[in-house]
């Protein structure tokens, strides 16, 4: 079906579009620097940076060695952002995250007093490094850093510096001694962001690369304040109400016990999207919109976000695992089937 034209939006105030100018230039600017390091991963590189000009965090899928710690540790670095990796055990402890409060000595007056002693948490860009390695208890810990940008221990809560950002990985084919990530935990995360082998081509310059004396050195493209600023710029690009109307389409016709869900979701899927999946998905599309220099949402930034904003979203039941049928092939054929609004509305 063809896609519908853009609609017209008021004037960009002029510092907005000086701002979404850098945005774009500054997006260019990281992936020059990237390629110094990571080769390939286009699509990955795209939705970590989507992440950073929301503040949204992002789930990392892929099996080991294709540099998912690399590559978030290189954007760091690129943006001279504090950087911490926590990996996960089944032994962590929720203040092994956090932080915790231990008895401290003042030197002027001898006396002992309670100091808070902050935990890895307290970065820009926080690598939870296989996160579903951990027990629930300290999953959990993450969930306040995650939605509330904050830290409670022992009654008294901490703010994080902005910009914060979770990324957490996780291994699909490792499964003895993990403990899967509740639904409600899943849904915090804005993409799930899945990580494939390379070609042939770009397997050999890895190899080539990783394996000589070379020492890339990255030039600071931006810095945590160009961060913030982008992210206040993204939530003031327009929407228009048929582009928002079809983010929220998508989501309420992945959910089975909708009436207007199609017949192979409510065959094949145990539970559907929640209202967070059209939140990220016009979000990520407004982001999306000024790293490709416009400042409107269309229904291709939604399309083209669909599966990293769904696939952890949409479960599937007994009945789609037993025919082998993935959340990303349902994805594609909510695709074909929610109507798409024509030029003119």
């Amino acid at each position: 079906m063809e896609l519908a034209a853009p609609l017209t939006t008021p004037p960009v105030p002029t510092d907005d579009a000086a701002l979404a100018e850098r945005l774009a230039t500054g997006r260019d600017a990281i992936i020059r620097e990237l390629r110094k390091l990571i080769v390939g991963q286009d699509e990955a590189i795209e939705l970590v940076l989507l992440s950073l000009f929301t503040g949204g965090n992002s789930l990392i899928v892929g099996v080991p060695g294709l540099a998912k710690t690399l590559l978030i540790h290189s954007i760091a670095q690129v943006l001279d952002l504090k950087f911490s990796r926590i990996q996960f055990t089944p032994d962590l402890m929720p203040s092994d995250i956090t932080g915790t409060e231990i008895i401290q000595e003042d030197p002027e007056t001898g006396r002992r007093r309670m100091a808070f002693v902050p935990g890895p948490v307290f970065a820009n860009v926080l690598l939870a490094d296989e996160i579903n390695r951990t027990p629930p208890k300290t999953q959990a810990a993450l969930l306040e850093a995650m939605q509330e940008r904050r830290v409670t221990v022992q009654g008294k809560t901490y703010p994080l510096e902005p910009p914060f950002v979770v990324f957490a990985t996780q291994n699909p084919i490792e499964l003895e001694g993990t403990y899967p990530l509740p639904e409600a935990q899943l849904d915090r995360f804005m993409f799930e962001i899945v990580i494939d082998y390379l070609d042939e081509d770009q397997e050999v310059s890895v190899v080539s690369n990783t394996t000589s004396a070379r020492r890339p050195e990255f030039t600071h493209a931006m810095t945590g304040t160009d961060i913030v600023a982008f992210q206040e710029l993204v939530r003031r690009v327009q929407v228009a109400e048929p582009v928002a109307r079809y983010a929220v389409q998508l989501a309420r016709m992945s959910r089975p016990a909708s009436s207007a869900a199609p017949d192979f979701v409510k065959k094949w899927v145990a539970y559907g999207a929640s209202v967070r999946a059209p939140q990220h998905l016009v979000l990520g599309g407004k982001a999306r919109a000024l790293m490709h220099g416009r400042y409107h949402v269309s229904f291709d930034d939604i399309r083209a976000l669909a599966k990293p904003v769904l696939r952890h979203r949409v479960l599937m039941n007994f009945h789609a695992e037993s025919e082998k049928v993935s959340s990303e092939q349902v994805i594609d054929k909510l695709l074909q089937a929610v109507p798409m609004p024509r030029s003119g509305m």
